[in-house]
């Protein structure tokens, strides 16, 4: 249980019928509304590689830039931590506060992309492209340097006989327990709205440091004291597989409400 327990720190969806009662019930335990973000999946075509992308976010900024789109943010996820089920090179995150700021997002780049566009298309092929509902359980802090992040997922599922709900109090007690010994990460719960179908797991658990080093000292608190915490509010609750680990760099980033 040790082992399982560690996901929450050096990492972290229901089925799109369990997801209205989950974040229902998420409201009312104190939790922020859910936000929505996409996520596309994509491998370089061959010869293609990371300077391309780097022309090729250029342009699609030049893009939004010009279209004064100011409501989405978007990052770069690069594998650190992997194995061979993340067949892909990059992933892409972008996501806005609600739903419908994203659609309209989306509504202007398959309107309008154009040439920005074709630039990602000549780049690589995306065959995953998924929206999530987010749930922030921690807050991070103010980044040094927040355009570079670590950043980790883990799948996770509930015992049986339990629903998410269940899990809300105790991941709510281990977001508060992490920020008063000194963790520096920012911790969310993913689940799938649209894109998927047939997933293993209920729920994915997300968490973000400034670097490695920072994951790596709460790596340390855990195998030290933590894990006796994450066993009193997870065991026989909660399993979960081993985390990936990816560096995440920001590519746009929504005005926020005090610009």
């Amino acid at each position: 249980m040790k082992k399982t327990l560690m996901v929450f720190v050096t990492a972290g969806l229901v089925c799109s019928l369990a997801m209205g009662p989950a974040l229902a019930d998420s409201h009312e335990d104190g939790l922020e509304p859910a936000t929505p973000l996409e996520m596309y999946a994509c491998s370089y075509h061959d010869g293609m590689g990371p300077a391309d992308l780097e022309k090729a976010v250029g342009a699609w900024n030049a893009w939004a830039d010009k279209h004064e789109l100011t409501d989405y943010s978007a990052w770069t996820l690069v594998p650190y931590y992997s194995g061979p089920e993340q067949d892909f090179d990059v992933l892409w995150l972008g996501g806005s506060d609600k739903a419908a700021a994203l659609g309209r997002a989306q509504d202007l780049w398959l309107a309008t992309g154009g040439d920005a566009m074709e630039g990602f298309n000549d780049l690589w092929a995306c065959d995953t492209h998924a929206n999530y509902a987010t749930l922030q359980f921690k807050q991070p802090p103010e980044r040094e340097n927040p355009g570079n992040v670590v950043v980790s997922f883990t799948d996770c599922n509930v015992a049986d006989g339990m629903v998410f709900d269940d899990m809300v109090p105790g991941l709510m007690e281990w977001a508060d327990y992490r920020e008063s010994h000194g963790s520096t990460s920012g911790m969310w719960v993913l689940f799938p709205a649209y894109g998927g179908g047939g997933e293993a797991f209920d729920f994915k658990f997300v968490a973000a440091w400034q670097n490695l080093e920072e994951q790596g000292a709460d790596y340390d608190y855990y195998n030290e004291t933590g894990w006796k915490k994450g066993n009193e509010l997870f065991q026989g609750k909660l399993s979960c597989d081993s985390s990936r680990v990816y560096i995440a760099t920001n590519r746009r980033m929504a005005e926020s409400d005090d610009d």
